[in-house]
């Protein structure tokens, strides 16, 4: 996992049932984040046990060509998908939440975005042993604006809020052959048999960026009139564009490293 406290300052904002976090990057750890940025990046594009695989039949060079095969070319396109990858890691670590599977693996083309909701996280009610569900759009600008917290905001209400059918889909198919049989299950239960009032979705906006995302996040969740409870976190890191452009290619040195 990326490690953000290693790297970076936290916030935390609450606005009755909603809150707003700021993850900031400290200068003097930013080469600290680019390493362990760059250390999470490959396992969002391949799994593990195929660069293994790939590392072992066929030698370091065709397993580092394999990897970087995968990684996107355009500054754009590496943008959105690292603020996606940061929401995956920041689920997974401090929300409560499971991201249970990388979606950048199922790209149809490395300069392409993926389409759907961005990260669904989810987690077992243990009351009622059904899903709980975090949905997430992930942004990713030089300058965030209130535009972009404007788009993010309607991806987020669509589908009456809660996560689209297709996105669970999609994710309970790519389970059952990781061999997650139950968390599947819970899903198809979830789609086909329970149904997902909207008390069991939680919002997430995550934004990267290279300006301060507070007051436009908290500007954000203070205009919200629905029921659902939001979270806002926003990742701050100056030089936003050399730090994104400096995690990739750190990514395809330590790739090709003897």
């Amino acid at each position: 996992m990326v490690q953000f406290n290693d790297w970076c300052d936290f916030s935390d904002t609450p606005i009755g049932t909603h809150s707003v976090k700021v993850i900031t990057s400290r200068p003097a750890e930013i080469l600290t984040g680019i390493s362990a940025t760059a250390a999470v990046v490959p396992g969002h594009y391949a799994a593990e046990e195929r660069v293994a695989r790939a590392l072992a039949r066929l030698g370091k060079a065709e397993a580092a060509k394999m990897v970087t095969d995968l990684l996107p070319q355009t500054s754009q396109i590496r943008s959105g998908d690292l603020g996606e990858i940061y929401a995956t890691e920041w689920i997974n670590a401090h929300s409560g939440y499971r991201a249970p599977i990388k979606r950048l693996r199922w790209k149809d083309h490395r300069n392409m975005a993926m389409r759907g909701d961005d990260v669904i996280g989810m987690i077992l009610d243990p009351d009622t042993q059904r899903l709980r569900f975090l949905k997430t759009e992930s942004k990713s600008r030089i300058s965030l604006r209130a535009q972009t917290l404007t788009e993010a905001r309607v991806g987020l209400d669509k589908d009456g809020g809660i996560p689209s059918p297709h996105a669970l889909s999609f994710i309970a198919a790519r389970l059952l052959k990781l061999g997650e049989l139950p968390l599947a299950d819970a899903i198809d239960d979830a789609l086909l048999k329970y149904g997902i009032p909207v008390d069991s979705v939680r919002h997430l906006l995550f934004t990267l960026s290279g300006n301060s995302p507070q007051a436009l996040l908290l500007q954000s969740m203070r205009a919200y009139p629905g029921p659902i409870t939001q979270w806002g976190v926003g990742l701050h890191v100056d030089g936003h564009a050399a730090f994104i452009g400096a995690v990739y290619e750190q990514v395809i040195a330590d790739a090709n490293r003897p």
